[in-house]
């Protein structure tokens, strides 16, 4: 019964710790962002949640314009099993944007988004439109709730999962979601950011 408001109780506060790293990681991260390729420090990514568009904030990581260069290199895309793409040693990837990528500096900004209530500290994970098209019929359920910046299928092996798994992986956080469940990811989350960065 008090779950949603003590969700968003913490997810407020958490956004608040996170933008507080945010505030302090911008200039340095933007200063390396803008010594190595031109182009913005910040980027707007379209991003599925709660039945609607969204426009997520990341650190730019990669060449401006890189989603262009996408269909060039679908050919190299590792994730045969669904519409997700992933190509290991991207490269559109700049030298700065692989550093951050690793330690998920990258992500501090979505911790904006957060505090607007367009995501949550932890929830299904975020997709692109055009790859929640392929969603199956029972997964729909998914679209309809507020992603988040770590979910139980972000460390349970994130983009190294098979596309249907990952999304059962999301169902099973949808229907059994509990403040105890929602620690227990971040703590995960913690855990893996500090001792294997690359993992979630």
């Amino acid at each position: 019964m008090y779950y949603p408001f003590v969700k968003r109780i913490v997810d407020i506060i958490g956004s608040l710790v996170g933008l507080f790293f945010f505030t302090l990681s911008f200039p340095f991260v933007g200063l390396l962002i803008k010594f190595e390729t031109r182009g913005s420090i910040l980027v707007k990514l379209e991003r599925v949640s709660e039945g609607r568009v969204v426009q997520v904030y990341k650190f730019r990581s990669m060449v401006q314009g890189a989603h262009t260069l996408k269909p060039s290199l679908q050919h190299l895309n590792e994730r045969g099993d669904g519409p997700f793409f992933k190509i290991k040693d991207d490269p559109r990837l700049t030298r700065i944007g692989k550093l951050i990528r690793k330690f998920r500096i990258d992500e501090f900004p979505q911790f904006i988004n957060v505090f607007k209530g367009e995501l949550s500290l932890v929830g299904p994970r975020p997709h692109e439109p055009n790859e929640v098209q392929s969603y199956p019929s029972e997964f729909q359920p998914l679209l309809e709730a507020r992603a988040g910046i770590t979910g139980l299928s972000q460390v349970s092996g994130a983009s190294s999962l098979p596309f249907l798994k990952e999304l059962e992986l999301d169902q099973y956080y949808l229907l059994h979601q509990s403040f105890w469940l929602d620690l227990k990811i971040m703590a995960k989350t913690i855990g893996i950011l500090f001792f294997d960065p690359t993992a979630v």
